[in-house]
């Protein structure tokens, strides 16, 4: 098991290298050398492992989305941003928390998440990308390296564990002093100062790459104000993204002295933007009634296509409150006016499905998959409607299509389970259950199912040497975590 100095723990998510940078307004902004600091204290693989335990660790403790179709926005508008950064060869990965708390954060390996209640909070997709911009910086100006020294060292799965729950001192604050305590019972020597000059460099890092993406940049100082406005209602209980990246007259001042360099134009919002924020609300919401009242308000206000969008919201409250012929009606009007439109045909077929009227579901979806070949988010609800329908055959052949980078996401493992089951191929449905709950950050689960699967009869040769070197693997690990505890 590799090893990396746990200083870097605390410098991921609360940034706490002093930084000093002068730079011309408008004027590119040039990496500094890191010399040897940063390639001896972390390597690009150690960094890649430490990333994806952080996120396994995460999906153990909060609750990040699996919907196709958010997940499919959030990486889009990232790897735009992140095109026109500093940084545009280096692995990012987006998702988002559902979580109503105001937060963003970056990750080690390049993973940015951005919590819903964050991206309904904004009123504009420039906002949305002013912080995710605000996070790419952090990334590419290693912020979260340059404080880490050499000063003890713990295993890749327990500081990635500990990370994990050092950020969730933001819903659990007894949670994250844990942490810390852990890691100061370890004797590691750790010392966190000097956050608003990360953050102020991260700001003009981040509006530089908004203006370069087409973005807003006036959109950053417009959300901190905001911000700034909002968090006096809040007393004690302050947004998280508020604690970890504090907003002060000053930054308010830089950022909106920077943004009116640039000429003025018009940032119009994607339509993309508007429904998934919808579709955000509707997840996010425990009052069906109040939020069908917000979306009907919104049908005869704004421009033409706000108040589309407000539709659309209407039908995702009916669907979520199983009231499927009005659903049916909603969605079903929005499709034909749209046709070149996704997301409303998406939800039709996906009213159909949830309906379980299976045959029109997959009817539907088979004629998505065909209109949209491309749409990865598309074509997991199809897999996800043959499953249901009992078609485990055709569920598996599609699976087996997916691009490399789906195949690695926790609903492609559920779905393979699922299909293995059906097949009564028991063992390879516990391989990908173990696989599942491994990808959800749940490791003792994972080592129960993979031994279930190595208990099935008639394994062959090449699957018992699989399922010995998975099982020998998530031991291994589970052991490492438990070393140090």
């Amino acid at each position: 098991m590799k090893f990396i100095t746990p200083r870097i723990i605390l410098a991921l998510v609360l940034v706490v290298f002093p930084v000093t940078y002068q730079a011309e307004l408008n004027t590119k902004i040039v990496l500094p050398d890191m010399g040897d600091s940063s390639g001896t204290i972390i390597t690009p693989a150690e960094e890649k492992e430490l990333g994806e335990y952080f996120f396994r660790s995460l999906h153990s403790q909060i609750t990040i989305n699996q919907d196709a179709e958010i997940q499919e926005y959030i990486q889009t508008i990232g790897q735009k941003l992140v095109a026109n950064s500093d940084g545009p060869s280096l692995p990012f990965h987006f998702f988002v928390v559902l979580e109503n708390d105001i937060n963003a954060f970056a990750g080690p390996g390049g993973y940015i998440g951005v919590n819903s209640g964050l991206i309904v909070l904004t009123e504009a997709e420039s906002e949305l990308a002013s912080v995710m911009a605000h996070e790419i910086a952090h990334v590419t100006q290693r912020h979260l390296y340059r404080a880490a020294e050499a000063a003890g060292r713990l295993s890749v799965p327990t500081m990635a564990a500990t990370l994990a729950a050092i950020l969730l001192g933001t819903q659990s604050p007894a949670l994250g002093q844990a942490a810390i305590m852990a890691i100061m019972g370890s004797s590691v020597q750790f010392q966190i100062d000097f956050t608003r000059e990360n953050e102020m460099e991260a700001d003009r890092v981040g509006m530089q790459t908004l203006q370069e993406a087409r973005y807003d940049p006036r959109s950053m100082p417009t959300f901190f104000e905001r911000l700034q406005q909002s968090s006096r209602y809040y007393g004690k209980d302050v947004p998280e993204f508020l604690r970890t990246h504090p907003v002060t007259a000053s930054r308010i001042s830089d950022t909106r002295g920077r943004a009116e360099t640039y000429p003025y134009r018009q940032y119009p919002d994607s339509l993309s933007y508007q429904l998934i924020r919808a579709k955000l609300k509707v997840l996010a919401s425990n009052d069906d009634a109040a939020t069908t009242k917000q979306f009907q308000s919104g049908l005869t206000q704004g421009t033409s296509e706000q108040r589309t969008v407000a539709r659309y919201g209407t039908g995702l409250v009916a669907l979520k409150a199983q009231r499927y012929s009005e659903a049916e009606s909603i969605f079903q009007q929005l499709a034909k006016q749209n046709p070149g439109q996704s997301h409303y045909a998406n939800a039709l077929a996906r009213t159909a499905l949830e309906s379980k009227n299976y045959r029109l579901a997959l009817a539907r979806y088979q004629q998505l998959t065909e209109q949209f070949p491309s749409n990865e988010a598309i074509k997991l609800e199809y897999i996800t409607a043959l499953v249901r329908s009992g078609d485990s055959v055709t569920a598996k052949k599609n699976l087996s299509a997916l691009p490399y980078k789906t195949q690695s996401l926790p609903v492609y493992y559920e779905l393979m389970a699922q299909v293995y089951n059906d097949l009564k191929q028991s063992a390879e449905s516990h391989r990908y259950l173990a696989e599942y709950y491994y990808a959800m950050g749940q490791i003792q689960d994972a080592i129960f199912q993979i031994r279930l699967a190595q208990q099935s009869k008639g394994l062959n040769p090449q699957l018992r040497a699989i399922l010995r070197g998975r099982h020998d693997f998530f031991l291994n690990e589970q052991i490492e975590a438990r070393r140090e505890q």
